[in-house]
């Protein structure tokens, strides 16, 4: 009986010290997988670090949120002009939709359509406005459209370095004309994404159901384009935008739900169309198709 009373509290000891190792294994496991997740999950929290597949999860997260607006932009670049379109929408029936423009005139001869975040396209034209003022009055001319956007995305570009910023959640469409040859002028079409990158374009689009405006832009513009271009003039640029919208989104609109900017060679002002004017463009898409 005595030795079968030390073997019982040897047996419990070994029993509790397997069953110790055994959560600590479990323990460490947990830890371990705990770790994992945090890696996996934290490159998407902080702006300037990149993920083990070289992706920055915030402009990524910047570009859905522009995608995801609720509303589509179109520009178009004619032989004489520019123009870009966009839906006229207002977030609540009880707001006036002419408070929601997406359109603002940044200078006489340079436009601004911004497609993505409201207070944000409104901070950034308001910058752009205050740059445009400041190269007025130190170089005696207007900003030209190219120079603005490349201050645009050199702007947007320096949100990316910083973790203490957050990215713009605007893609933005700047038009003017390049008249550097009075006899030569050349309508300007350029666009500026949240990660910093501008590029010139024929045609461009943003926001909702970019993917298949840009497959019907690219379609149609082959015409326009290559060696053997037809010409196009500005209120083809106009007609072909709205008949964009019209085709993608599959809905007719009428001239208050649109927007439209201009600006030709021939005056280099920049101005917006009255219902009128889009209007006239709408009987003359009806009676075409």
């Amino acid at each position: 009986r005595r030795k079968e009373n030390r073997r019982a509290p040897r047996e419990r000891e070994g029993t509790e010290e397997r069953a110790a190792r055994g959560r600590g294994k479990d323990s460490a496991h947990d830890k371990e997988t705990a770790v994992d997740m945090s890696r996996g999950s934290s490159y998407d929290r902080h702006l300037t670090i990149f993920s083990p597949e070289g992706r920055l999860y915030q402009i990524e997260y910047a570009f859905k949120a522009v995608k995801s607006c609720g509303y589509t932009t179109i520009g178009v670049c004619g032989t004489d002009g520019v123009a870009f379109v966009t839906q006229l929408k207002a977030p609540d029936k009880l707001i006036d939709p002419a408070s929601c423009s997406h359109i603002y005139s940044i200078s006489p001869s340079v436009g601004m359509l911004t497609t993505g975040f409201p207070a944000d396209a409104r901070s950034i034209a308001q910058k752009a406005r205050q740059e445009a003022a400041e190269f007025r009055f130190k170089f005696g001319y207007e900003m030209p459209c190219d120079v603005l956007a490349k201050w645009l995305a050199d702007n947007n570009q320096v949100y990316t370095q910083h973790a203490y910023m957050r990215v713009m959640a605007v893609e933005t469409m700047l038009i003017g004309i390049n008249d550097d040859d009075e006899d030569n002028k050349k309508p300007m079409l350029y666009k500026v994404d949240p990660a910093g990158y501008y590029a010139g374009y024929h045609a461009s689009c943003a926001g909702t159901k970019e993917i298949e405006c840009t497959n019907w832009l690219e379609k149609k513009m082959k015409a326009y384009l290559g060696e053997s271009k037809k010409p196009l003039s500005m209120d083809q640029a106009v007609r072909l935008g709205i008949s964009a919208l019209q085709s993608v989104l599959s809905e007719d609109f009428k001239a208050s739900q649109l927007e439209v900017g201009v600006i030709s060679c021939e005056s280099s002002t920049f101005r917006k169309l009255s219902e009128d004017e889009i209007d006239d463009h709408l009987v003359a898409i009806s009676e075409r198709d």
